[in-house]
């Protein structure tokens, strides 16, 4: 499929976003102190580091979601963090699409039983209400989605920095239609978008986000985390 865009592309004179190489990925692995593997034979590969003391590893491989097209960047950390921590953030076309297709599964009368494919995520969806504040610009609002039973954890941890983060994507940035899911749940840290553009602006940017939201994690909830 990027071939034929490739080509496409080309054909209009309007070259592609170049992608991320292998050996452009081990040599920024390597000046931020992460470790660094290929995954297969195609473009996935590991990285592994640290954040707020913490292990993680974010990976990019083949899509584990069907709402996610290509490949998908995905970044686990394992923060210790009480059960009982729950919080959201997911852009705003993707929880009207999850939303929708929930809805269309309810109102359909040949759906009799629960479907073991759907993503866990529209789970969330219907566990978790959405969680607003002032403090935040109302351009962060109308991009992402915050939900959490509790919104006082969603404050500490989506604080103004991460909020500019969030909204402040190198160019070629994905546009607001990419797929993204940040996450606190059991205990731990997750990351998860489709990698477009694929290139290393959108890496970098993304594992700042993750490893930022560790930290704003580790500070904001410290009151939450198991000793």
């Amino acid at each position: 499929m990027f071939d034929r865009f490739k080509k496409a592309f080309a054909q209009r004179g309007a070259p592609p976003s170049l992608p991320a190489a292998a050996n452009e990925v081990s040599q920024w692995a390597g000046v931020h102190g992460f470790s660094y593997t290929a995954l297969g034979a195609g473009n996935g590969f590991a990285v592994a580091g640290s954040a707020a003391g913490k292990p993680f590893k974010l990976e990019r491989g083949a899509s584990t979601r069907d709402y996610i097209h290509g490949d998908e960047l995905r970044a686990r950390a394992e923060m210790a963090l009480n059960d009982e921590v729950s919080v959201l953030v997911i852009n705003r076309p993707l929880k009207d699409a999850l939303e929708k297709r929930a809805y269309e599964m309810y109102t359909d009368t040949l759906q009799t039983t629960a479907d073991p494919s759907l993503p866990e995520e529209m789970r969330w969806l219907a566990m978790y209400p959405e969680a607003g504040w002032d403090g935040l610009a109302p351009e962060f609002w109308k991009r992402y989605a915050v939900l959490s039973e509790k919104r006082d954890q969603a404050m500490a941890w989506v604080d103004p920095h991460l909020a500019n983060l969030l909204m402040t994507w190198p160019e070629p940035a994905p546009n607001q239609q990419v797929p993204f899911i940040l996450t606190l749940l059991r205990g731990r840290a997750y990351l998860r978008m489709q990698y477009t553009p694929a290139d290393m602006p959108t890496l970098g940017h993304a594992t700042q986000i993750f490893t930022y939201a560790c930290e704003s994690a580790a500070s904001g909830l410290g009151a939450d985390i198991l000793v």
